[in-house]
C-alpha cells in the first residue's frame, strides 16, 4: 500500500497515511482532530535506481559505495577482500635515512677506489654475471 501525505486546514498540519490505490484521492481522517483531510503532492521524495549491481540516489552522482562509505569507482581487479583501494591505500615506501644514503655512497665510492685500484695494478676485471655477491 502506498503512502500518501495529507494536509488538515484546521490543525494546520501535515500527516501521512497508508491508502489503497483506488482510494488515492479520497480524504484521510486527521489524527489530531479526527476531521477529514484532503491529500496534497507529496513533500520530499527519495528514489534510488540499480546500475552496474549498486544502488543509486537520485540525481545521480556518478559515485558507488563500499560498505557505507562512498568511493568514485567500483571494485575492478584484484583486491584484498572487504577493502577499497581508495579507503585504504597502501603505505608508502619508506625512504632512506641520511645516513643509510650516506653508507650506499661510501659503499659505492669504495668499490670505485678497489676498481681503480685493480686496474693500476693491471689485474683483468671480472665481470660478476650471476648478480651474486660471490660463491
Amino acid at each position: 500500500m502506498p503512502l500518501y501525505e495529507y494536509y488538515c486546514k484546521r490543525c494546520d498540519g501535515v500527516f501521512e497515511a497508508m491508502g489503497v490505490i483506488s482510494a488515492a484521492s479520497a480524504p484521510a481522517p486527521c489524527p489530531v482532530c479526527t476531521r477529514k483531510a484532503g491529500r496534497i503532492p507529496p513533500t520530499s521524495f527519495a528514489a534510488f535506481t540499480m546500475r552496474e549491481g549498486y544502488p543509486r540516489a537520485i540525481p545521480d552522482r556518478g559515485t558507488y559505495w563500499h560498505l557505507e562509505k562512498e568511493v568514485k569507482q567500483p571494485l575492478r581487479g584484484s583486491f584484498r577482500p572487504n577493502e577499497h583501494p581508495e579507503l585504504t591505500r597502501p603505505e608508502p615506501r619508506r625512504r632512506k635515512s641520511r645516513g643509510e644514503v650516506q653508507i650506499e655512497r661510501d659503499k659505492r665510492q669504495a668499490a670505485a677506489k678497489e676498481q681503480k685500484k685493480m686496474l693500476d695494478s693491471g689485474m683483468p676485471i671480472i665481470h660478476d654475471r650471476t648478480g651474486g655477491a660471490g660463491g
